[in-house]
């Protein structure tokens, strides 16, 4: 068959329709982050960032749940519905920020600074999470650190987010890790200048991974979560979008008359790209790859996503925004 962009056309299509058949026969329901391609966000039945994802699954009665994310995101899922089978489509789907602290580091940290409590970011592993006194999100950070009594605060994985909440909790110290997000931290002041002096009417919303350099030309700070609400209640009718160039799909999608630019070529993570609608046709034949996290972890690491909830006030059934 000689590859055309009609012949490309037809094969998505055949695909997509494959997926609709598998998905009434597994009984299962496909949950897809913002920052995937535009393709799998199409037949996704629901979209959003990493915990309100794993929150929104819950109230489902899909037998599977089919996670097109990365590997963090489908863990906090299964701890969150213990009951059902959870797929991750590519098993190699890893967040590298993640990655970038494990169970004993963390403990080393605790060792050392034994006064502090430790507040973990949903963007780490479920070990991490374990190990962690509370959870918190990109939207919650701030609350999250200022309610608790400790006043020196361990803050992982990622040191941009970190230094965030630093500055806005001045009462507080916060010792950092070392991590940061690989596609964020790629944004340069120097793009966002030169794309705001293209396009000088344009609001930039920036994502708080991003550097403290570039929050500071920023005229929102938020989670992707946080984007979506900013743009649609926003008089302005252009924006420089600070992160993952998947967000454009939705925005675009969700508010017809408003434009977008993103002011590098560089946001785009290939963990979150891994997945293709080949890969979910795969994932659902095969039942492939399942995510299951020990429940001696999983006790732990649910107790940490339990008291971030009960600080913001949200209830266990209530999708909540993330990362």
């Amino acid at each position: 068959m000689v590859y055309t962009e009609e012949t490309d056309r037809q094969y998505q299509e055949s695909l997509k329709k494959r997926i609709a058949e598998l998905k009434r026969q597994r009984k299962a329901i496909i949950i897809v982050h913002n920052y995937q391609r535009d393709e799998v966000q199409e037949i996704a039945d629901i979209t959003g960032d990493s915990l309100a994802l794993s929150k929104a699954a819950v109230r489902t009665d899909a037998e599977v749940i089919v996670f097109c994310g990365v590997s963090f995101m489908a863990e906090s899922a299964s701890i969150l519905n213990p009951d059902k089978m959870v797929l991750l489509p590519v098993k190699e789907a890893a967040c590298p920020m993640a990655d970038m602290i494990n169970a004993e580091k963390l403990k080393a940290m605790r060792n050392k600074y034994p006064d502090a409590a430790v507040v973990c970011y949903v963007n780490s592993s479920a070990s991490v999470k374990a190990e962690s006194d509370i959870g918190c999100t990109s939207s919650n950070a701030v609350e999250v650190v200022r309610s608790l009594k400790n006043k020196r605060v361990i803050f992982v994985p990622d040191k941009n987010l970190g230094l965030y909440v630093q500055s806005r909790v001045p009462e507080k110290e916060i010792i950092l890790w070392e991590g940061f997000c690989p596609s964020h931290i790629r944004l340069q002041e120097e793009e966002v200048i030169k794309t705001k002096s293209e396009h000088p009417d344009a609001k930039f919303i920036a994502h708080p991974e991003c550097n403290p350099g570039v929050l500071q030309l920023a005229d929102y700070i938020c989670s992707t979560a946080g984007m979506f609400k900013y743009v649609k209640a926003s008089d302005a009718k252009e924006f420089i979008i600070g992160t993952e160039e998947g967000m454009l799909y939705r925005l675009k999608k969700e508010n017809p008359g408003k434009l977008f630019y993103m002011p590098t070529d560089h946001l785009i993570c290939p963990s979150m790209k891994l997945i293709t609608l080949g890969w979910v046709v795969h994932s659902l034949e095969m039942l492939v790859y399942e995510v299951k996290v020990p429940e001696d972890i999983a006790s732990r690491a649910r107790k940490s996503l339990e008291r971030m909830l009960e600080v913001t006030g949200e209830k266990s059934g209530a999708a909540i925004s993330g990362v």
